[in-house]
């Protein structure tokens, strides 16, 4: 290969295409360089016209000379524009990069002296492998009927579609976390953060833009291998806002190593699984929004500063993710879920704990070196039976995402790729990474909650003094109590779970059905008795309400029609009695 520099006239109408293909060239293949852009003929004719010109200037003052080595051109733009460019500039070798596949054209084309034929749904390589060809001098055709299938490569459309897709978010993300963390500033005037918060919102809205106007394309992944760590690097670029920032990528050997670094790096967002990756992309930018807790009941996070929190829910969301990918290798059917959840969970739970406290962290207490992670993880048990085993429609939500499953909502299924599953699939995810994250709070404040350096790098301002924190895990401790013997029997007896959910404003608790007969029928002491209230209470109160209501309207009658009536004639007759004696009164004086 020639060490020399191939640049490229692009005349492409299509602007987003020009801007995608410029980009993904420019920044990937260090020996092309598109120097100029044109939209048209005419355009392309004076970018032309004007090189030559600086180039006769350069030559004539002995200054070397920066010339067009190839055009790329879209064959839409008419044979006549691939006739005219000949006649002016023969020596100009010019590859067709164009949608249109008419073997009459193309061989009209060949007559006029074309070097280079690409159809857009061809791969990278094999265009930049054409573009190399034609501009040493060389014939590169593809036949339409010699392309192979889409699905097997990677389309330069869907590359360029996704480098704009993934630039685009990376861009967004950036500025957003920049503005998330301009808001955590203590003391931040009120009009400053007010212009901040609409400037998120801005943000939330253009990232939700580009997700729909540039969705990730349904099927296999180009590379034509269902190769799911994409899934978790296209991920991580999401819920990473925080830390998203160029990668330093190691100098390659050859430039064959480079292009497929740089497809490997455009294609990280892509997966099989294009609905899971929509899920999972609008929850990870559902974090990026208020995690205040707007429901009545407390939750262990409540403790944790935003930052925190973030970071906790965007480790489990990670975890998530990688569960998948370990499910997926071990070749789990769907019928094994549901035995396995409470191993999934437990696993889930562990390793966010050992990535949010870290692995090796050490704390000293009373002189004493303690491993944060393995005093935590002593409490696994009294984590997996309060927490972790009560978290509903887990092995649901995982056979869905693993294996498309429909989910069951009201009684009806419905398709994976239905709004409905997608939305219910999304209000389970965001129920999961709340509890889990609660079970991970949990052992910090059974065993660590009144260490000073545990309050200064973990909690919320407002509930770092000792009666505060006592306060907090007292509140905890009637909840559960309360959720024990009253809540979670009512849940079960009306059939419904109660799941919570990330809205803009914060967190908040809706009730979804579901049949929990069986779980019924296992109550027992209080729980059950409550059950028993309450079906007596709806036994018993229609009636209650009946008789009290007759009751209610025999007293209004007798009130009105008996007794307000006899005042009626009593006041009736005091004021007759006082007219009389008006009257008498008057005659005496006359």
């Amino acid at each position: 290969m020639s060490d020399r520099t191939t640049k490229l006239l692009l005349i492409e109408p299509d602007p987003i295409f020009r801007i995608g293909f410029s980009r993904l060239i420019n920044e990937s293949y260090p020996d092309i360089q598109i120097v100029a852009e044109a939209e048209s003929g005419a355009s392309a004719r004076k970018i032309l016209a004007d090189f030559a010109r600086e180039n006769a200037t350069a030559f004539s003052s002995g200054l070397p000379s920066d010339t067009v080595n190839l055009v790329v051109l879209e064959l839409q733009l008419g044979l006549e524009l691939c006739q005219q460019l000949k006649s002016h500039y023969p020596d100009l070798p010019i590859l067709i990069l164009s949608s249109l596949q008419e073997p009459a054209l193309l061989a009209s084309a060949k007559v006029v002296g074309i070097e280079g034929y690409c159809p857009k749904g061809t791969s990278i390589l094999n265009v930049v492998a054409a573009i190399r060809q034609v501009a040493l001098g060389r014939n590169y055709w593809i036949e339409a009927e010699s392309l192979q299938n889409p699905l097997a490569a990677p389309s330069i459309l869907a590359l360029v579609r996704n480098h704009l897709r993934w630039t685009g978010l990376q861009q967004i993300d950036t500025t957003l976390a920049a503005v998330n963390a301009r808001l955590q500033v203590p003391g931040l005037p009120l009009l400053d953060r007010a212009f901040l918060a609409g400037q998120r919102r801005e943000l939330l809205a253009s990232r939700w833009l580009v997700t729909h106007l540039l969705p990730l394309p349904k099927g296999k992944s180009p590379t034509g291998k269902e190769d799911t760590s994409r899934l978790r690097n296209g991920v991580e670029n999401v819920i990473q806002l925080s830390e998203t920032q160029p990668r330093e990528e190691a100098e390659l050997s050859s430039q064959t190593n480079v292009s497929s670094g740089a497809l490997v790096r455009l294609d990280a967002s892509l997966s099989r699984q294009v609905e899971v990756y929509e899920i999972l992309e609008i929850v990870a930018a559902k974090l990026e929004s208020s995690l205040q807790n707007l429901t009545t009941l407390t939750l262990e996070t409540d403790i944790l500063r935003e930052g925190k929190k973030r970071e906790l829910f965007k480790i489990i969301l990670q975890k998530v993710v990688e569960v998948l990918e370990d499910l997926r290798f071990a070749q789990i059917q769907p019928h094994q879920l549901g035995e396995m959840q409470y191993l999934i969970l437990r696993d889930l739970w562990q390793g966010t704990t050992v990535d949010f406290f870290g692995r090796y962290a050490v704390l000293q207490v009373e002189n004493r070196n303690l491993e944060i992670v393995n005093l935590l993880l002593q409490d696994v048990e009294t984590v997996q039976i309060e927490i972790l085993n009560k978290i509903p429609l887990v092995s649901e939500l995982f056979s869905y995402l693993l294996f498309q499953t429909p989910l069951v909502i009201d009684n009806f299924p419905y398709k994976a790729d239905t709004p409905e599953a997608k939305a219910r699939a999304e209000i389970i995810l965001h129920n999961l990474l709340i509890h889990v994250a609660n079970a991970v709070a949990q052992p910090l404040l059974n065993r660590l909650a009144d260490v000073e350096i545990i309050k200064q790098n973990f909690y919320d301002s407002r509930l770092i003094s000792t009666r505060e924190i006592e306060r907090f895990r007292n509140n905890l401790s009637w909840k559960y109590r309360w959720q024990k013997y009253y809540v979670e029997p009512k849940a079960i007896f009306e059939s419904r779970y109660e799941l919570f959910l990330f809205i803009d404003r914060g967190i908040v608790k809706t009730s979804v059905y579901a049949p929990r007969g069986q779980e019924l029928q296992q109550l027992s002491g209080i729980p059950q008795l409550v059950t028993l209230a309450l079906e007596l209470r709806d036994a018993i109160a229609p009636r209650f309400r009946a008789v009290i209501a007759f009751l209610g309207s025999g007293v209004v009658y007798v009130l009105t029609q008996v007794i307000g009536r006899a005042i009626g004639l009593v006041g009736r007759g005091i004021l007759q009695g006082i007219g009389s004696s008006a009257s008498v009164g008057r005659k005496k004086k006359f």
